[in-house]
């Protein structure tokens, strides 16, 4: 069975996001790949509690040192079979929930594409 929260993302999805005083230019640049990533984590292989938990601490960590932007890896769901693009969804249900999260996008094919996104964190 097919979770709810998850049905409507799907593997080549481009993921978007971004707080209502965050800028069309602002956007752009990121969307582009202009901001230096400075740290990033990759979810892969964990469940979708563990990576939620692993997820918020990376983002408030990143807050606390002032660590502007930043790459998540949550994968396609390429081998999460019937259950789909289950870490994907889990970004993109959970980033917009925390304050420190300014705006998110799917990275540039370089970077991961539609299996990462970079993240603009508030500090």
């Amino acid at each position: 069975m097919t979770d709810p929260d998850t049905a409507d993302i799907e593997t080549g999805d481009a993921l978007f996001f971004h707080r209502p005083q965050i800028s069309r230019i602002v956007m752009r640049r990121l969307r582009r790949g202009r901001y230096s990533v400075r740290e990033e984590i990759d979810l892969h292989g964990m469940t979708a509690p563990e990576a939620r938990l692993a997820l918020h601490d990376f983002i408030v960590e990143c807050s606390r040192n002032g660590i502007g932007c930043v790459r998540v890896v949550h994968g396609k769901g390429l081998r999460s079979g019937q259950r789909g693009a289950v870490l994907k969804a889990g970004v993109n249900r959970w980033l917009p929930q925390w304050q420190e999260v300014l705006a998110f996008c799917s990275a540039l094919p370089r970077d991961g594409g539609t299996g990462a996104v970079y993240v603009l964190v508030a500090h």
